[in-house]
């Protein structure tokens, strides 16, 4: 009897399903960047109160990534999203009949702390079912997935806005996740205590481990706060992108909301997707017997891609832009490809959540603070100002992940193969 093809293993099965969990999960948050002119006219907002719409369930999700990845270590991860993608999907279809500024505020803090919970564990669920051999090219699975979501959030919930109202959208997307909620059971490993053995398709788990030992030991990994200081860095930089570029088409090329929403997510991130589709592929082959290159080809690809922001510094005719953030895009996927398989290089089975908790929170917070400020700049230094300074970030970011490559990971590879 032939071997079943890898799309119908189990460990495969898993990743297409956290897949599909993450494109709502990034849905779900970046709808709101597609309906902002709408809220603004609706509620008279003003341009801080926007920012603060994306700002405040930014830091939500900071202040609960930790404790999400520490919870994550310790119970069942496969309870743990979907718990998270039932409580997120609620919020959502709320939100859709928020009354008022205070109340769509509340809403968004509440999505953030629902949402933080998903993504160490099913990040963690992935590197369980997949060695080294296949793990880029899994964990960019739940990459395209989050993406994707983005293409699917602001598109959607700008295309029943422009048609039905804002509100629609919200509705829509949290009916989905409830629906792919009551789907997950037969897709995802069984829900076990860490401990015990597991049934395909996942791997016997590590030992629990408690918060004050993942600390201990996350504190000891040069690379690993190389990481976080990338996603510090990133975060800051992507989530104000993804924050105003909608509203930046809507008011520069006079464009739809429907069409602004679409592009203002569908360019930034379909060539992100082909980016980790190519990265995961060729992190894997790269680093297949060096794991330490994928630091290297992390960096890279953050210092090639980086220039072409600064193309908004002459407020070029719509084509342009289009392809210089198609550019950037692609080499930032190709980068980011690396970015989860490094961490499961440095950090063991047993502490992962807990890392790839605090990398969600540096991100996550960064980006609130970078959606807010853009909100205070606007009116003096424009958008397409402060999308160009982007550029700069990327820049650093780059260049702290090759420091890292040159002085800290193979020591950081080593010791982590040591820890059981």
């Amino acid at each position: 009897m032939s071997p079943p093809a890898w799309w119908q293993e189990p460990r495969w099965r898993v990743a297409g399903f956290l897949a599909c969990a993450a494109a709502l999960n990034y849905a779900d948050r970046a709808a709101l960047s597609s309906v902002l002119p709408a809220l603004r006219g609706d509620f008279q907002l003003t341009d801080v109160q926007l920012g603060l719409l994306g700002s405040v369930f930014l830091w939500a999700y900071a202040l609960g990534s930790p404790l999400a990845g520490a919870i994550a270590d310790r119970v069942s991860r496969t309870n743990l999203v979907i718990g998270s993608l039932i409580a997120w999907s609620s919020v959502t279809a709320l939100m859709g009949a928020a009354g008022g500024f205070a109340t769509l505020l509340g809403l968004r803090l509440g999505l953030g702390l629902a949402e933080c919970l998903f993504l160490p564990a099913a990040i963690a669920l992935i590197a369980d079912c997949h060695g080294p051999g296949t793990r880029a090219r899994a964990l960019s699975f739940i990459s395209i997935g989050v993406n994707s979501g983005m293409v699917l959030g602001g598109s959607l919930a700008g295309l029943l806005a422009e048609h039905f109202g804002w509100r629609w959208g919200f509705g829509v997307l949290g009916g989905a996740g409830l629906v792919l909620a009551l789907a997950a059971r037969p897709f995802l490993p069984r829900a076990i205590a860490p401990a015990e053995p597991a049934s395909p398709p996942a791997q016997a788990p590590p030992a629990r481990a408690t918060r004050t030992e993942a600390l201990a030991y996350l504190a000891r990994v040069p690379s690993y706060w190389v990481l976080v200081a990338e996603s510090t860095l990133s975060g800051f930089g992507m989530w104000t992108f993804f924050g105003w570029l909608p509203l930046y088409f809507k008011e520069t090329y006079n464009m739809t909301l429907a069409a602004a929403g679409f592009a203002g997510t569908f360019m930034l991130q379909i060539s992100v997707v082909l980016g980790l589709m190519a990265g995961g592929w060729l992190s894997d082959r790269v680093a297949h017997d060096a794991p330490h290159r994928r630091m290297l080809l992390y960096g890279s690809f953050y210092l090639a891609g980086a220039p072409f922001l600064l193309l908004f510094l002459g407020r070029p005719a719509f084509p342009v832009v289009a392809a210089g953030i198609a550019a950037f895009s692609f080499l930032r996927g190709l980068g980011q490809a690396n970015d989860n398989p490094t961490q499961c290089e440095i950090v063991p089975p047993r502490f992962r959540s807990t890392g790839i908790g605090f990398m969600n929170a540096a991100a996550t917070g960064a980006g609130g603070c970078g959606v807010l400020f853009a909100g205070f700049l606007k009116r003096e230094v424009g958008l397409d100002g402060i999308f160009a300074g982007i550029a700069g970030i990327f820049l650093l970011a780059g260049t702290v992940l090759l420091v890292g490559y040159r002085y800290f990971i193979r020591t950081d590879i080593e010791r982590a193969r040591l820890v059981r």
